[in-house]
């Protein structure tokens, strides 16, 4: 399920100022597909690059309505179904006996729910990534840009980049 490899230009900055202009500068030039290499969260990096809102709490949000009704039906049923017994005057369906089961299935859901969701969405795993600079996860930041991505020019943008303040512009084979 790894995304198919593909060339483009790679443009590297030693300040997280620079990479956030070179980003809202991509973003104005119409390119869409770029990505951002950061060794920390950048303050203002998903505005600039256009990160639309995450998919991830809705589906933990599902997860949990589902968890918390599973939890709801397995207690209902071992109660007063499958197995009903009446224990000193209690009612088959006590709702106070069944939340802590119906909680722990809700947190359950929602956090397997999460974590398939995250793998699914950042299509990992991914085998053997191509290193753009082994610097990027200490000091070094990145900009990634295919060559499949409406308006790419290779020269214009290396151009920009350099223009930007880029201590380093690379054409990738494949990434």
């Amino acid at each position: 399920m790894a995304k198919k490899a593909t060339g483009g230009l790679a443009a590297i900055f030693h300040d997280e100022k620079q990479i956030l202009q070179a980003a809202t500068r991509c973003r104005e030039m119409g390119l869409s597909k770029f990505d951002a290499v950061t060794p920390y969260p950048v303050h203002g990096m998903e505005e600039a690059i256009g990160i639309k809102r995450s998919a991830i709490p809705y589906v933990t949000f599902v997860g949990a309505l589902i968890g918390c009704s599973v939890g709801l039906f397995i207690t209902v049923w071992c109660s007063a179904v499958s197995w009903p017994i009446n224990i000193g005057g209690k009612p088959m369906i006590s709702l106070p006996a069944f939340i802590p089961i119906m909680f722990e299935l809700t947190i359950l859901f929602a956090a397997l729910s999460s974590v398939a969701a995250f793998a699914w969405l950042c299509r990992l795993p991914k085998m053997d990534p191509v290193v753009i600079d082994p610097d990027l996860t200490s000091h070094k930041f990145a900009i990634f840009v295919p060559e499949h991505d409406t308006g790419y020019d290779s020269g214009k943008l290396e151009q920009v980049f350099k223009d930007l303040g880029a201590a380093e512009v690379k054409r990738m084979a494949e990434y």
